[in-house]
């Protein structure tokens, strides 16, 4: 018999950044230095939501109002070890959830060419490609913007 592992979506709490730091660095190629991280929660510290099971914070989405009306996901992390439970969907619906109540009519991401299984995840919650930019990331890969609409 397999324990059922609750997961529970929440704020971060300022002393918690450095998890969001680990679990950045096993998801990204040119992850958040720890410095920006800091910076964005002392602009939005409303906009960070963390999963956590049995106690260890396992995930993160970070979701801002960024221009009139139109939130914008900045990142969303799971760790490797907990992806496929998800989590991924309970963070991205929390955070469109608390995006809306903001006000925001729309929701924009940016997500690299190559992560076709992030893109696939996006388009399963109801995201749309609205527009490829070349050159986004830093090694030169292309970004998609995908957007979502209430």
């Amino acid at each position: 018999m397999v324990a059922q592992q609750i997961v529970r979506v929440r704020d971060l709490r300022p002393d918690e950044m450095q998890a969001i730091l680990d679990i950045e660095y096993k998801c990204f190629k040119d992850p958040y230095p720890l410095g920006l991280l800091n910076h964005l929660y002392s602009l939005h510290p409303d906009g960070f939501l963390v999963a956590e099971v049995n106690g260890k914070i396992v995930g993160y989405a970070i979701a801002v109002m960024r221009w009139w009306r139109t939130g914008h996901i900045l990142a969303i992390g799971v760790d490797p070890l907990y992806r496929r439970r998800g989590i991924g969907s309970m963070l991205m619906t929390s955070a469109l959830n608390r995006l809306r109540e903001k006000g925001a009519r729309e929701v924009r991401l940016e997500v690299r060419a190559s992560n076709r299984a992030a893109q696939k995840f996006y388009l399963k919650l109801g995201f749309v490609q609205r527009e490829m930019i070349p050159a986004y990331y830093a090694d030169g890969e292309p970004g998609i913007v995908m957007v979502y609409r209430f």
